[in-house]
């Protein structure tokens, strides 16, 4: 055995050689999945969403259910009409009767505070497209709708 002194030493023989990627923890979010809250969300235009018994998306007062389905991934059902929401690949805001991928949406806080919710799956033109509110109360086309425009801007309030 050769013996080492302190010119020898390096961080390598101190700390021992760094640890794997693979061996690094993963994060794991699976308690979020499955979660639960009834809300109503009241949007910046003074409507809160509603989805009725047709499965038309408007602005009066309902009681939603939303659902953590994924990280960051949502699903909202109307508890009176128990419709879905959903926005179609062509930017058509409605209410699904069976829960399908045009269901899932991004919720994402705001710095002012309010959420927001996109399409999980849509796109336009690599622009995500969000739910919103007209100041008439009616479901805004999808595709046409941005993130920092305050029609698609709710607050979740608790019921």
């Amino acid at each position: 055995a050769k013996n080492l002194d302190c010119s020898d030493l390096t961080w390598m023989h101190i700390l021992g050689p760094a640890p794997a990627a693979a061996a690094r923890h993963a994060r794991s979010y699976s308690h979020l999945q499955g979660d639960v809250r009834r809300r109503k969300l009241y949007s910046y235009q003074k409507f809160f969403l509603r989805i009725d018994k047709s499965g038309r998306v408007n602005g009066t007062k309902s009681v939603l259910e939303i659902t953590s389905v994924d990280v960051g991934v949502v699903a909202i059902r109307g508890l009176s009409s128990n419709y879905y929401l959903a926005i179609s690949k062509k930017g058509k805001v409605y209410g699904e009767r069976d829960y399908t991928i045009n269901c899932q949406l991004k919720e994402r806080i705001e710095e002012n505070g309010y959420n927001t919710y996109a399409s999980a799956r849509w796109r336009n033109r690599r622009r995500h497209v969000f739910l919103g509110l007209s100041a008439s109360g009616r479901a805004l086309h999808a595709r046409k709708t941005r993130r920092k425009n305050t029609a698609t801007h709710f607050l979740p309030i608790l019921v």
